[in-house]
């Protein structure tokens, strides 16, 4: 499973596994993670955990949360990031066991550094129906229509940084999508808060710009 390792000055001072959907952060004795200091708000943060995908919000906390030196709202977590709360750093492992009984290896994050703008995505010529088994994201709409972004990492995250972002998970049998930031629909309906199996032919729209999933 995930572990979250918190130490400062260099010093580990707890390990924490996260085997909840949710975990939380903060200053209260209520927090999975607690870290009594006064430059940890109350409700800090918050760990959702998506199958085998962990993304780390942001609860409008008062002095802010950073992954690798960047202040964030919502992102999903790679292997070895750290994440930063006052002077307090937590770095985030991905176990073994189940991730890599399903075949990624002990690292499975491999999700793109950041949102990737469709307008400005790279035409990836991938043959449709071919052998690859890598789905590919199509364009439909907007300044970057007709462009095709192939779906070769296990986490992709895809729209437009501030408007609405989504990440589209590769597994064994498929793919799913989960909302990050903003508004993302599927086939005309909002998503909730769940991944959602994607099926060959589905139109996602974020922020405006509707493109459609082609599995191959």
């Amino acid at each position: 499973m995930p572990k979250m390792i918190v130490s400062i000055d260099g010093v580990v001072i707890k390990e924490v596994t996260l085997a909840k959907d949710r975990t939380t952060l903060g200053r209260r004795p209520y927090n999975d993670i607690v870290i009594d200091n006064l430059a940890i708000s109350g409700e800090h943060a918050v760990l959702h955990m998506i199958g085998g995908d962990v993304y780390l919000e942001d609860l409008n906390s008062t002095n802010g949360t950073y992954v690798n030196g960047r202040a964030v709202k919502k992102q999903a977590l790679e292997h070895n990031d750290v994440v930063e709360v006052g002077k307090y750093k937590i770095r985030f492992l991905v176990g073994g066991g189940a991730a890599e009984g399903a075949g990624y290896g002990p690292t499975v994050m491999a999700t793109s550094s950041e949102p990737i703008p469709l307008s400005s995505a790279p035409t990836v010529h991938t043959p449709l129906g071919g052998s690859t088994g890598v789905a590919v994201i199509r364009v439909l709409s907007g300044s970057g229509a007709g462009r095709e972004l192939s779906l070769q990492k296990v986490v992709t995250t895809i729209g437009k940084p501030g408007v609405a972002v989504a990440a589209v998970t590769r597994r064994l049998h498929g793919y799913v999508v989960a909302p990050i930031d903003g508004g993302t629909a599927l086939n005309g309906e909002p998503l909730g808060n769940e991944a959602v199996a994607l099926q060959d032919g589905d139109v996602l729209e974020l922020g405006g710009t509707r493109m459609q999933f082609v599995a191959n």
